[in-house]
């Protein structure tokens, strides 16, 4: 009796160990890759298609999740720009800190508020006199210095609290004078700069436009914006 019901157990174990599913399965073989469905031979789906198929919570590209829509581009879904040139919303207080070569004289206007309000109002029409770096540099004295100061004061005129807003005053009265407020200006106007009393005008010789009184180069016109223009000078003019 024993001999006959251990070779039925054995044939019964074989039998179940090929009818039990596996639990687990291990990564795929590198040589069983997922063909995708537009490569299969036969296939009729575009890839276009395949891509559409990919179900949103589960998109390979973005993780779990939904998939939001990129962003509509377009005329409509673009924000209008202003060309390099200028333009109706270009104003001076856009263009004043572009050049390089005047970034010294552009500080000082940042530094004196009633020079970078008018600038920055599309109503007030300026042509700003901007001098060179280099002609800053070569100074005799720095545009917050005077003279008079250092005659009625000594070399500590701009010590304290109030030497610092006695500077501050001189500084202003530099960055003004460099603004002429008119644009255009015509060849030949005699106008008043903002803060000075003296008439300044500008002459054409051979080509090149000079500043007068002092006679003072015209580089280029940098910039020309709906309040105004940008004039880059070779030299300073008078601030004392």
């Amino acid at each position: 009796m024993r001999l006959v019901f251990l070779p039925a157990l054995a044939f019964s174990g074989i039998v179940s160990s090929q009818l039990v599913v596996p639990l687990h399965r291990g990564p795929p073989r590198p040589d069983r890759q997922i063909v995708p469905p537009y490569l299969r031979p036969g296939s009729r789906v575009l890839p276009d298609q395949a891509q559409a198929q990919v179900p949103l919570m589960d998109s390979p590209a973005l993780g779990p999740g939904p998939v939001v829509p990129p962003p509509e581009s377009g005329p409509a879904a673009d924000p209008p720009s202003d060309s390099a040139g200028g333009g109706d919303s270009v104003i001076l207080s856009d263009v004043m800190g572009k050049d390089r070569s005047i970034n010294l004289f552009a500080g000082f206007v940042r530094d004196i508020e009633s020079a970078a309000q008018r600038l920055d109002d599309a109503s007030s029409n300026t042509t700003v006199l901007a001098p060179l770096n280099s002609a800053v540099e070569n100074l005799p004295r720095k545009p917050w210095e005077d003279p008079r100061d250092y005659g009625a004061l000594g070399p500590n005129a701009y010590e304290g609290e109030d030497g610092t807003q006695r500077a501050h005053k001189n500084l202003q009265r530099f960055v003004e004078r460099h603004m002429v407020p008119v644009s255009p200006w015509p060849k030949g106007e005699k106008v008043k700069a903002i803060g000075d009393d003296q008439n300044v005008w500008w002459e054409e010789k051979d080509g090149r436009k000079f500043i007068q009184p002092g006679n003072i180069e015209v580089v280029s016109v940098a910039s020309k914006v709906a309040n105004g223009e940008v004039w880059i000078l070779k030299g300073v003019r008078n601030y004392a």
